[in-house]
């Protein structure tokens, strides 16, 4: 993976369980950001197991073991 060009942000944590129907990512600039899971269809039709075995690639990306779509902190910012 290469960074996103412009920017330093990145994602330092994914919590798939604190909020029903939200997730919280947390950037590494220290804030926290509440999206909907309804915002990301693809993540959204995971079960609740598999939303739990995420991964961060190169601080600026997150994927799933069972999905084969890549986020990127752009696609959170863009809600």
């Amino acid at each position: 993976m290469c960074k996103i060009p412009e920017t330093d942000l990145g994602i330092k944590d994914l919590d798939f369980k604190s909020r029903r129907g939200k997730f919280v990512a947390k950037l590494t600039d220290g804030r926290e950001i509440v999206i909907p899971v309804s915002f990301f269809p693809d993540i959204k039709n995971l079960s609740v197991k598999d939303r739990e075995d995420w991964m961060i690639l190169d601080d600026q990306y997150f994927t799933f073991h069972n999905l084969t779509r890549i986020y990127a902190v752009t696609d959170l910012l863009r809600l």
